[in-house]
Order: structure tokens, then sequence, then C-alpha cells
């Protein structure tokens, strides 16, 4: 098929009315999470009592959002949202904006606050704001922009299981299931011995596949019968905030563009888009190979991610890891012996101390603002090394550092030289009673 063949076929017209449902069915849900995140009372850990701030990277120019407009910006963000899903034409856009510039500049705060589903929050958000939905058609582009979106979470999510903590051992499944065991009626179910891994089975196969039952007309009824099930459960289960309810909610962007027509839901506008000239094409080419492969960098990065982290964050690596540590640093000046340690409880929140003790970026980032910290104190260069002791998935907690690292002589995003190898060739202590 010639591009000219591929472009017109993307420019087709089709029903606007699922679009449209989701985009409104989105905007509640943002906003609700954003008051709830306020009414609830995590805006004091989450923004306020932190004095030192893991900042991103990439984003280390932008400045922290002011303590006192942190409610100010809950506001305006859950305000945009609604706009964004109820509006049409500049407001819509202008409503997105608001949101976009809300819930990126809270969320990029500080690294520790980071979640999956923020991620995929935003950039549903932003494609929401951009796409034209405005019309009682849309180009059919536009619904498979937002249909890729969506799959490529469930694919990703799916292909990072393949491993054997989740596939063999059914980590972390395991002890998360043996926490739950009290439940009224999945209590029992999740007693089980062979529970864990049926569900880590189950899960993996799940995620790999649910994007491609949904959509074909026929297996449709039961695929989406299956994700209520999957996504109910996972709630009542696990404390993953929103993301379930967003899942369930962008499952319909799968259905017939028409099918709100079937609860009298009719548009009555006109369409308003153009023709997707090609240098349009050419961008979202890019965009779709970047969501594909991004998620993939781990394996060129990284030796584990679930140890080293290198590749974990934006990459739909889903509840794959439970990490203990306990982390301490020592401080010495170059050319003495004497040492002075250090806790992380003495700079950071509790809340950030139990975030970053497994995350090796964030344990040297703190390292290196501690011993700037005695630079300026002692007027001397100092050396800082780490004794982080870490537990993946169940097994006896392990070295993280090498010892002799001295963390202020770090360079760059890769930390692997300082890091000593993962303990997964060791199988995970097994939960007694199973």
């Amino acid at each position: 098929m010639r591009l000219a063949e591929i472009v017109s076929r993307l420019n087709e017209p089709v029903d606007g009315r699922s679009l449209r449902v989701f985009r409104a069915g989105l905007g509640v849900l943002l906003a609700g999470a954003l008051l709830r995140l306020h009414l609830t009372g995590w805006t004091a850990p989450l923004f306020l009592e932190p004095d030192f701030r893991f900042s991103y990277e990439a984003f280390s120019f932008l400045p922290p959002i002011p303590r006192a407009l942190v409610p100010v910006a809950l506001a305006a963000g859950a305000l945009g949202a609604v706009v964004l899903g109820f509006s049409s034409g500049v407001l819509r856009r202008l409503g997105g904006l608001v949101f976009l510039l809300c819930f990126g500049w809270l969320k990029l705060f500080d690294v520790t606050n980071y979640l999956n589903h923020d991620y995929l929050a935003f950039l549903l958000g932003a494609l929401l704001t951009l796409l034209p939905l405005d019309g009682a058609t849309i180009p059919r582009w536009a619904l498979w922009l937002v249909r890729f979106q969506v799959g490529v979470v469930y694919v990703h999510a799916g292909l990072a299981k393949v491993n054997t903590d989740w596939l063999l051992h059914a980590w972390p499944l395991e002890t998360w299931f043996a926490a739950n065991r009290g439940l009224p009626v999945l209590g029992p179910l999740l007693a089980l011995p062979f529970a864990p891994l049926v569900a880590a089975w189950a899960a993996c196969l799940y995620d790999c596949t649910i994007p491609f039952w949904l959509f074909n007309r026929r297996t449709r009824p039961f695929a989406f019968a299956v994700l209520l099930v999957f996504h109910g459960t996972t709630h009542a289960l696990f404390d993953i905030g929103i993301f379930p309810f967003i899942m369930t909610l962008a499952a319909t962007v799968f259905f017939e563009p028409s099918w709100p027509a079937r609860f009298g839901l009719v548009l009555r506008r006109s369409a308003t888009w153009k023709p997707l000239p090609n240098a349009i094409v050419a961008l979202l080419c890019v965009y779709v190979a970047f969501q594909a492969l991004f998620p993939l960098r781990s394996h060129l990065i990284g030796d584990d991610v679930l140890w080293d982290e290198q590749g974990m964050r934006w990459s739909w690596k889903v509840m794959l890891r439970e990490k203990n540590g306990s982390i301490s640093y020592r401080v010495r000046v170059r050319g003495e012996a004497r040492e002075w340690q250090v806790d992380p409880m003495d700079v950071v929140t509790p809340r950030q101390s139990n975030e970053m003790s497994g995350q090796p970026d964030l344990i040297v980032a703190l390292g290196r603002h501690i011993g700037r910290q005695m630079e300026q104190k002692l007027g001397r260069p100092v050396e800082v090394f780490v004794d982080a002791l870490v537990s993946l998935n169940g097994r006896p907690p392990a070295r993280l550092f090498k010892p002799d690292v001295d963390v202020m002589t770090l360079e760059g995003w890769d930390l692997r030289p300082a890091l000593l190898p993962s303990p997964r060739s060791s199988q995970p202590v097994r939960i007694a009673g199973w």
C-alpha cells in the first residue's frame, strides 16, 4: 500500500461519539483524583513536608512548585480536566493546557511521587487536548492513536512480566496474596497453594492480549467482562489509585465508534478537521515509534531492571517488584580516616526514604546532597560511601552498592559500575503456609 493510500485511509471519517464519551469520563476521573489528593491529606507528605527534593534530571531546570500554590494548582488542574472533558474548540484546548501544566508541574515535583498511571493520565490528557475531536465525525487516525496508546500500556505491562520472578516464583504476588488472605470472598481463594502462580500467568496473558480481544467484535463482550473482573479485583486487592478506573474506561475506545448512540447520545456538530498533511503523519510516526520502543530501553542500558532500576520509569513495568532497603551513608574527609554516619531520615521524610531505598539513582542523588552539605560545613572535600542492604522479591538482603565507591565521583546516568550483581540468581524465599 502506497503512502498516499495510507494517509487517505487514516483521514477517513469515523463517528466521534466514543472518544467524546471517553474524554468526558476521563475528565471527571482526573478532576476527582486531583481533588481527592487534597481532601485525603496527601498534599502534606507529597509537597509540603519534604525539605529535600529528588528532581528529575531531565527536568531539573524546572523550579519546584511553591508550597502556597499547591492547593491552587490542584484546583486549577481539576477545573482544566473538567473543561477538557466537556468543552470543545479553543476552550477544550485551553482547559487541556491548564490541566497539563498544573498536573505536570505537580507530578514532576519529586521523583519519589512517580506513578505509572500519572504518566498515562498525562499522555491521554495531551492526546485529547491536541486531537481534532469536536466534530460529529473525527479522522480515523485520531481514534486509532488513542487505541494505540491504551494498547501499548497493556502489551508492555505484559511483556515486562515475562521474567522468572513473576512466571516461575509468582513474586511479588505471593506476598501480596498472603497479606490479603483475610478478605471476605476473595480471601479463601487467595489462600489456595496454586493461586499466586495461576494469577501470575493469567495476568501476563491478559495484559499481552486484551487489546486484541477487545478490538475483535466477536470476542469483545467476553473480553470486557474479563476486564471488569480483572480491574475490579486489582482495585480490591491493591492500592493503585485510579489506574483500574482509567483502564476500564479506556477499554471503551476499542468498541464500535458509534456505540454511545445505543444510549441516546447524539452529536449534531459538523466535522471541523482537515485532512492529515504528510508532516503530521511523520510526527505521528515518531510518537508511535517512541511509545513502542522507549519502554524496551532497559534491555539495552541495564543488567536487571528490577535490581538496577535503569529503564524502570516511563516503561509500564507495573507491580513487578517488592523491594525493602536499609540505607546509610558514610562521609569521610578526603585523605582522612575519620567517618560520619548519616541516616537518610535526617534529611528526607519517611515516605521519601521508603520510596528511595531500592532505587540506586535516588540513593546516589541523596548521597551527593549530603556530601555537598558536609563540604559546606567543613570547608573541605569529602567522600560519600553507601551502605545499602536491599531485599528484592523476598530474597535475603543483599548489598546494592560496592562499598568502596565514592558517590561524589559518579557521573552520568549509568550507575552499573557502582552496583553489585543482582541477587536474582537465587530463588525468593517461600512464604510458609502456601
